[in-house]
This record gives structure tokens, sequence and C-alpha cells, in this order.
């Protein structure tokens, strides 16, 4: 499958569409950022297999400015012979998890609270931050969700499964595909063809925006907003409400115990007594996640008045690249810090390797900051 051939796949998609619902525009919207957010699952060269589930977490980031409580907006033909806003199967579900967060966070609302959540509740020890009854709407909410994915994959081209094969338990196709990190036997999974996956890394920019453009016109002709309305739904940006209280206070403890570390943009050296700020790499506007690979000592000053929500040019992620081993290093000297660290990696990259953990996980960040600055041509410095 050519690169042509594999582009005219992700049009035919949205080709053999009647617009009913907006579930196929939001399929290649998650495989997209799915083929972003694992971009080192291209030296495998095999076929890629994606938890349904995964799926499902992208599609509650993208559904939740639609399902506020209230301020519903239609999503498909209002339905008339039932008792709901329209066709948006796991619409009852995610309205659900929408109001326990809501509840969380005092009524604060953002559009983009949804790709916070996914992130937050991703590391199974976050689960712990959050009561009970959020948990159990999260987890309802993936399971309606992606039972309904199973649909546009199966109508994804002409006929029946035409484009995509049939979902199928992870331990069933694991002889001849690799699978996302975290994948568990049990899963059922998309299974992305190389050639495909290789196609929405070549093609992540143009993809993002057909899905966001086709949304607008989808939304705005199914319900009563404008286009321009929908759009600024569609690309709000997350907020950061986490604070970083404890990643922060287990770096102290490690300045007060004689450990320096070196700011990756300045190289500015941060020892006890230094103030600095625990920086993200991939600002949470472009890469919302907290996780601690993502999270370095960095120059205040620098953090605050030039990098701000940029990120570095391959020049400067070079020159960043043993700062950061030497950070990821660091970490190993606090056994609270290495064990988190561990675990965010773990579900984060694919290759990793155990024998040479901090080098190898600075350059699989580096990469990583790399391919979502030229697949959406962000702003550097």
């Amino acid at each position: 499958m050519t690169l042509i051939t594999s582009g005219k796949v992700i049009s035919t998609i949205l080709k053999h569409d009647t617009k009913v619902t907006s579930y196929k525009i939001a399929l290649l919207r998650a495989i997209n950022d799915v083929v972003l957010t694992y971009p080192d699952l291209r030296t495998y060269q095999s076929d890629v297999a994606v938890p349904l589930k995964l799926l499902a977490e992208f599609w509650i980031a993208y559904y939740w400015p639609f399902v506020d409580p209230d301020n519903p907006i239609q999503q498909g033909q209002r339905r008339q012979d039932l008792n709901r806003c329209d066709v948006l199967a796991f619409r009852p579900a995610l309205t659900e998890l929408r109001r326990q967060w809501e509840q969380v966070f005092g009524g604060i609302k953002n559009p983009a609270d949804g790709f916070f959540l996914i992130n937050e509740l991703r590391s199974p020890r976050k689960h712990q931050r959050y009561p009970q009854p959020l948990i159990d709407a999260y987890q309802t909410a993936i399971t309606a969700i992606a039972k309904t994915i199973e649909m546009p994959i199966r109508y994804a081209g002409p006929g029946h499964w035409s484009i995509f094969e049939k979902p199928q338990a992870y331990n069933q196709v694991a002889s001849r595909t690799v699978a996302v990190p975290g994948t568990r036997a049990k899963d059922r999974c998309l299974i992305i063809p190389l050639e495909l996956w290789a196609t929405f890394r070549q093609m992540s920019l143009w993809v993002e925006a057909l899905c966001i453009h086709e949304w607008c016109l989808f939304s705005g002709r199914v319900s009563n907003h404008d286009r321009g309305y929908i759009y600024g739904l569609l690309t709000s940006h997350p907020d950061n409400r986490r604070p970083l209280t404890w990643e922060r206070n287990q770096v102290d403890i490690l300045l007060m115990e004689g450990t320096a570390f070196t700011c990756p943009w300045t190289e500015k050296r941060i020892a006890q007594g230094i103030n600095y700020d625990l920086d993200h790499i991939l600002p949470i506007a472009v890469y919302p996640t907290n996780e601690l690979w993502n999270l370095v000592p960095a120059d205040p000053d620098f953090n605050s008045h030039k990098k701000r929500d940029r990120l570095p040019t391959a020049e400067r992620l070079a020159m960043a690249t043993p700062h950061l081993e030497k950070t990821y290093l660091s970490y190993g000297d606090s056994k609270p810090l290495i064990e988190v660290l561990r675990e965010d990696v773990a579900l984060r990259f694919a290759t990793v390797a155990a024998e040479a953990f901090s080098e190898s996980l600075a350059l699989a960040v580096t990469g990583l900051v790399e391919e979502i600055a030229e697949s959406r041509n962000l702003a550097r410095f």
C-alpha cells in the first residue's frame, strides 16, 4: 500500500459516509492521535494493534464539549421516537461522567476538560485521587463508547470490514502485530496496517485539519450552533489544574540531598537554594500530560518568558538530550520518583530499554517532541 493509496483510504473513510453521525470523523481523528502519541512504534515495521478502549478515551475528549448537561449539542438527527437528544449512543454515559467530573471541580467548565481527564486516569496510581463514583462513570463511558466504535470500523468503506478487519482480542493477533504500550491480552483491538500507520504519521496535520473541518460542517448542520462556535470547542486547549506538589516535593528532597540538575534549555545549574520551575517539556496546551518523563527542573525565567507553549528546535533538542538523560538518571536516586517514572514510561513508550533506561528514555522523549513539532507545524524556540 503506497502513500498515495493510503491517503485515498483515509479519504474513502469519510467519502462512504451518509453523515448521520460524526462517528467516522471521530474514528479518523482518534487513529491520528494514537499514531502521534506512540511514534516509536514505527521502529517495529509491523501492523499495529490499538485497543478499542484507547480509542474510546480519545472519544471522551472529543465529545466532551457536546455533552454539557446544561447545553447539550446535537451530534446527529433528532430521534422523535426516543426520549433523548440525538443518535449519540453513549450520550447518557458521557453526560454522567462530565457531571461527576464537574462535581469534583466545583462546577468549573472547560470544553477541553475531557483531555485533562483521560490523561489523569490513564495512570492506575492516579485513580486513588478521585472519588469512586467518578471512576465508575469513567469505566461505564469507556465501555459504551468502545462498543459504539465498532460501528464506524465496520462501515469505514463500501460494504462491511472493507477497510479494517473485525476487531479481535490482542492475544489472537499478537503473532502478527505490535501493540501500543499498556495493551492487555484480552483487549479487543483495531488492527492498523503498517502502510496506513505510516500515512497517518506523514499526513497528521492534514488529517487533523480535515477531521475538524468536517466535524464543524456536520455539527453546524445538525445543531443550532454556527461552525465557528463548534470549531472553538473542538480546538480548545486544556489547562493544568492538577498541582505538581508531590513531584516538586520529591525533587526538593533530591536537591537537599545534594543532587544538582541542569536546565535542558539554558544549561544553567539548579541546586539547593536556586529557584526553578518544574517544566513541561511538551506544554500542556500542546500535549496535556503530567507524566513524569515530561517534567524536568528548568530555568524559571526562560520557561516563563521564552519557552512558554513553544517546542524546542531540533538543535535545542540535541543540546538538551544529555541533560534530560542526567535528569532521569537523578530521578533514579529517589525510590518514589523512579517507580512513578517507570510506570509512566511503560504506558507511553515501546522502545525504552531497561538496561540503558535513562539514555533510552531521553532519546525517546526527544523523538516524541520532534515528531509532534514536525507533524503539527508548531512554533519552536
